[in-house]
């Protein structure tokens, strides 16, 4: 079994490291670790420790002491996933389920026919919870690099993403539309990979064609249609073996 993930503002490279606050508590109380047992410590850049415990003191202080450093270099090409928003927690769970498989970057969008709103107070909690959610997911997924959670953006702030791209593809369900299949697209070998999910009711026509002027085009996952919680989730696992980086 893989050692559990711990954040860490400063990773350690060397000596003892107490691990307390809310990291401690969890690695003491819920996670039970005892001296002799295996953890990382994290910062969620990229950077990591290895380490064994050496005692457990009270409810949420370990004592670990470091045994070598971890680098996970930033992947290539990169996977950023624009996000509309889904209903109540299905938000949350394309986040979770993005982050496990493997996607670099996260934008909330506010499409057009988004139901769910981010506006004022709920906005900011809503991101917060997306946040929260790819920290945890990150951990739980070994991670040491999580990925990117960025500010909701409008669909002209969308549409300037994907014009910096190297490859930028809008996902449509329309099987009578004219887009190809993502699984026989050309790929870039670096750079950056951005891709497009439109909420339940589907991306607008006028969304299409501001995508399409930032050089975005239209593809298909396969036959059947999937819900925007989880067509990002299948698009990210497609991309990653395609490009070689689960290989």
């Amino acid at each position: 079994m893989t050692a559990p993930v711990f954040v860490v503002e400063n990773v350690p490279q060397s000596g003892e490291y107490l691990l307390d606050g809310a990291e401690g508590r969890h690695a003491v109380s819920v996670r039970r670790l005892r001296a002799g047992e295996e953890l990382v410590l994290a910062d969620g850049l990229g950077n990591g420790a290895q380490g064994v415990v050496i005692a457990a003191e009270g409810k949420d202080r370990l004592v670990v002491k470091v045994t070598g450093t971890l680098v996970e270099d930033e992947p290539r090409p990169r996977i950023t996933v624009v996000q509309a928003l889904p209903k109540g927690d299905r938000g949350e769970l394309a986040v979770e389920t993005m982050t496990e498989t493997g996607v670099d970057a996260v934008v909330p969008w506010q499409a057009a026919r988004c139901i769910t709103q981010w506006k004022g107070e709920r906005g900011a909690k809503s991101l917060a919870k997306w946040r929260a959610t790819a920290r945890e997911a990150g951990k739980q997924s070994r991670r040491l690099r999580f990925p990117e959670v960025a500010e909701a953006m409008s669909t002209k702030q969308v549409g300037a993403l994907l014009a910096t791209a190297d490859f930028a593809a809008v996902l449509h369900e329309d099987r009578d539309a004219d887009s190809g299949a993502l699984a026989l697209a050309e790929l870039p070998e670096q750079g950056s990979i951005v891709l497009v999910v439109g909420p339940e009711g589907g991306v607008s026509p006028e969304e299409l064609a501001v995508f399409a002027a930032a050089g975005a085009k239209p593809y298909r996952l396969g036959r059947s249609v999937l819900r925007t919680s989880t067509a990002g989730t299948a698009a990210t696992a497609l991309l990653l073996g395609r490009t070689g980086r689960w290989s």
